[in-house]
């Protein structure tokens, strides 16, 4: 079902708070506009939005049972004793794993790491407990997973190791019976920012550690670029500490990233590094290490310090890439066209399974069927159990763990989040699964809503774009959840010289555009050739984003228009 692109302007502002926060700060009213509609209100709140800084970062001592996990592992470092760290095998998973135990080594303690195989699914494995019991190590730190370990958590206290959990998963109604959880999601947990990832809480941590033993928190910041990528990969909100974080994390990764990060950054082109490279680039190789083969090569890449075996890891880390560019594609191409037979297209959702699809990549799959229906969507294939797991995701305002919760008649066991979701059922159950979870996606998936919403951030006029605007404005970055990259309204333009049709199959636009015969910026429209040319060009709107094009040295202003008519 193909529906039109709606255009709908955030919420509306206090004009009389942008205005007083416009004349505080010297700024145009529509930066202070955009600056109100974020929550920031004063000059305080503007500058710590605007000069992200190590001192804005809560006290870790804070967080729930950080002070039993402190104690416990100096008390580890202290007696020597033999500690693995656990990670799932995602990004989030695999940049805590290289985190604590970088930071760990760095104080002399012996660890080991380890990152399950995704045919040992997802979470903390009573594997690794018994591979830590037969290897004499008495404590495991899981990272990125365990909240939901319950039989793992008293199989460790039979086995006599204790286990630190730090997690930033939703907790179910019972908790592990660890020695320490750290999970600001707790219910009782007072920790004033409850969307970290991951990595965020193994940073936590060691912040934590760091303090306990009088360190100053520079001598961690090597590790901020870590919890960056972690940041992007899991598209946690980049507010609060998130946004501190990551804009620290950019900033290591552009002056001194560690040597690995350096070498895989060396494939692509000089230019500095934004949030949407490790979104883009840096994510989904690390995650084809986990995808295609295993985790540990990405955490390689991470840790190594020696260039010789990190120029082929890098290699390695490129091919697994390549083949998991060409995986998705084909997968893609299959299950659309499972849809396209299908007699589904008026159901709320979309279920595909073919038994060979590869697991690795049913995620991605997933997100990509969504681009072209905008439906809950999951993507089945049959594991080496004989189960199907599935890759679920989801669109605005629906969400998939609360849907699962009311399908679990059929479900095996799930896990994620609101928007990304994993799971395991019967294969016999699979036709009755998809009927109730389209049952369940219908009472909040609403048909009367456009297909695709753009949200906008305001009109502005052409002359508003001035140097001292862009300035600012690039100054909102990084960009992400909850801080998205503003896009703009502009009405009544015009195309001044010729349309040029770009792309493989001419499907993007190059234009010049102009607003009442004055300021005139380049422009480019991805796939929206087809819909340029049944507009009139005299007179339409747009709207778009504003982006800095750097070329020979010499910058310019380039509109990234999203949509026209």
């Amino acid at each position: 079902m193909e529906r039109k692109v709606n255009w709908v302007i955030n919420k509306d502002v206090n004009n009389a708070e942008a205005l007083k926060l416009s004349k505080e700060l010297n700024i145009d009213f529509i930066i202070a506009e955009m600056l109100v509609k974020r929550g920031i209100r004063t000059f305080d709140q503007s500058k710590q939005f605007f000069r992200p800084d190590p001192k804005y970062l809560h006290n870790p001592f804070l967080m729930k049972d950080m002070v039993m996990a402190v104690d416990r592992i100096l008390l580890a470092i202290n007696s020597q004793e033999r500690i693995m760290i656990y990670g799932d095998y995602d990004v989030d998973g695999i940049t805590s794993v290289a985190l604590l135990s970088n930071f760990l080594e760095g104080l002399g303690c012996i660890v080991s790491r380890y990152i399950p195989d995704r045919s040992e699914g997802y979470g903390l494995s009573t594997n690794a407990i018994e591979m830590a019991y037969n290897q004499n190590q008495s404590l495991i730190i899981a990272l990125d997973c365990g909240i939901k370990a319950i039989d793992q958590s008293k199989f460790a206290i039979k086995k006599g190791v204790d286990l630190i959990i730090c997690d930033h998963h939703v907790p179910g109604n019972k908790l592990p019976s660890a020695l320490a959880i750290l999970n600001p999601k707790r219910e009782d947990c007072n920790y004033p920012f409850k969307e970290l990832c991951g990595c965020g809480i193994g940073f936590k941590l060691i912040q934590a550690i760091n303090e306990r033993i009088g360190n100053d928190i520079n001598t961690i910041s090597q590790f901020y670029e870590l919890v960056a990528i972690a940041c992007a990969a899991d598209i946690v909100p980049l507010v609060g500490e998130n946004r501190v974080l990551t804009f620290l994390g950019l900033n290591q990764l552009n002056m001194n990233p560690r040597l690995g990060l350096q070498l895989l950054l060396d494939q692509r082109d000089k230019r500095k590094i934004k949030i949407n490279d490790l979104l883009f680039y840096i994510a989904p190789r690390i995650n084809a290490t986990g995808r295609l083969a295993n985790a540990s090569i990405a955490l390689s890449l991470l840790t190594l310090n020696n260039k010789y075996d990190l120029r082929k890891i890098v290699k390695r880390v490129e091919e697994l890439n390549t083949k998991r560019k060409d995986i998705e594609k084909s997968m893609t191409n299959e299950a659309l066209e499972q849809i396209r037979k299908s007699d589904t297209h008026n159901n709320y959702s979309n279920v595909v399974f073919k038994k060979n699809w590869h697991k690795g990549v049913v995620g991605i799959v997933a997100s990509r069927i969504i681009d072209r229906y905008y439906k809950p969507t999951i993507v089945f294939c049959k594991s080496n159990s004989g189960k199907l797991t599935g890759s679920g995701r989801s669109i605005k305002g629906v969400n998939l763990l609360k849907i699962l919760s009311n399908c679990e008649k059929y479900i095996k066991k799930y896990g994620g989040h609101k928007y990304a979701v994993g799971l395991q059922i019967d294969e016999k159950d699979l036709e009755k699964f998809i009927e109730k979870f389209d049952i369940e996606c219908g009472k909040f998936v609403d048909y009367d809503l456009p297909y695709r919403e753009i949200s906008l951030e305001c009109e502005i006029c052409f002359e508003s774009i001035n140097p001292k605007f862009i300035r600012i404005l690039n100054q909102f970055q990084p960009f992400g959840p909850s801080n998205q990259a503003p896009i703009f309204l502009s009405k009544n333009v015009e195309i001044t010289g010729m349309v040029q049709n770009v792309g493989k199959n001419n499907e993007h636009v190059k234009i010049n555009v102009m607003q009442n015969t004055k300021k005139i910026f380049s422009a480019i429209g991805f796939n929206l050739s087809e819909k340029m040319n049944e507009l009139d060009t005299s007179n339409f709107d747009i709207v778009y984003s504003i982006e800095e094009n750097i070329w020979n040295g010499k910058k310019t202003i380039q509109l990234n228009i999203k949509d026209l008519k």
